[in-house]
């Protein structure tokens, strides 16, 4: 298959917002080795370089056909990704991925929004902190994911409801594949990707790591332990994470003041937020918004 990419205009009726599934980008691309990745020509909002990073406005289902390469989001260490792999990308989670440098890959992604696929994607047996799934060459999978890339690239009369009919059949796929394994989960995975969550959902707050432990039934000593074997960071340091990436977003989205966003993401003060920001991102919060 050609490569091929398309953007709909989110100020126009191909977007509506009222829909329960919305594409809202789709494309496949082969990256062939030895190019620096990704390719430039993807609009701001999508394209990344792997020093900074990115985070999305929208779900994206990443599926990697051939060769290989990483995976990084926030709450996880770098893993390696293969053909047959999917990809689960959330909305506000930073995230970074590239092709191996000797192999290259082939990549088909589609980006969607919509109130079905967020009730989808919440489901107990997706998490964010789970995001890479071993779907194999399913070759339904690859035949559904051609079909809606042809009905986008013809744009006859049908093609948006088509388009979302095949978005849906992805989707149902890539459940019952996180369904299957959703019983090989580990009790130390599980004790840390419930605590992430507590972490993610209180990340502005001075959280007790002793008594996260506790609450759970083990020691702090264990627990920090088995958190960064699990993630590659000791809980500390992500949680301090979760706080740089939320000020990170504020500062590029947002009108608050840059004291405001450090007291809104549970930094003691300015100074020290734009210290701690500086020595993680490389640059200054006002630096940033400039």
């Amino acid at each position: 298959m050609k490569p091929f990419r398309k953007y709909f205009d989110l100020a126009s009726k191909e977007v509506d917002a009222n829909l329960g599934i919305n594409i809202l980008n789709l494309g496949h691309h082969i990256h062939p080795k030895d190019v620096s990745y990704p390719d430039m020509s993807h609009p701001d909002s999508h394209v990344f370089d792997w020093e900074k990073g990115r985070m999305l406005k929208e779900y994206q289902i990443l599926y990697i056909a051939k060769g290989e390469g990483f995976f990084e989001a926030n709450g996880l260490k770098p893993q390696r990704i293969e053909a047959g792999t999917v990809v689960l990308l959330y909305p506000g989670v930073w995230h970074r991925y590239k092709p191996t440098e000797k192999i290259g890959w082939e990549e088909y992604w589609i980006g969607f929004s919509g109130h079905y696929a967020h009730y989808l994607l919440e489901q107990a047996c997706f998490n964010s902190q789970r995001p890479i799934l071993k779907l194999g060459f399913n070759f339904e999978f690859f035949e559904t994911f051609s079909k809606l890339l042809e009905s986008v690239e013809n744009e006859d009369d049908s093609y948006r409801k088509m388009s979302s009919f095949y978005l849906i059949q992805l989707l149902g796929m890539i459940y019952s594949s996180a369904l299957l394994n959703k019983d090989k989960i580990t009790n130390k995975e599980e004790i840390i990707q419930k605590s992430l969550l507590i972490l993610t959902n209180n990340f502005n707050k001075n959280l007790d790591f002793e008594q996260i432990a506790k609450d759970f039934n083990v020691s702090y000593v264990w627990f920090r332990k088995t958190f960064k074997e699990i993630t590659g960071t000791s809980p500390n340091q992500y949680l301090l994470m979760l706080k740089i990436r939320k000020a990170e977003q504020l500062i590029q989205e947002s009108n608050a003041t840059i004291s405001e966003i450090a007291f809104d993401c549970g930094f003691e003060s300015e100074s020290y937020f734009s210290r701690i920001f500086k020595s993680k991102m490389g640059c200054s919060p006002s630096d940033l918004r400039k």
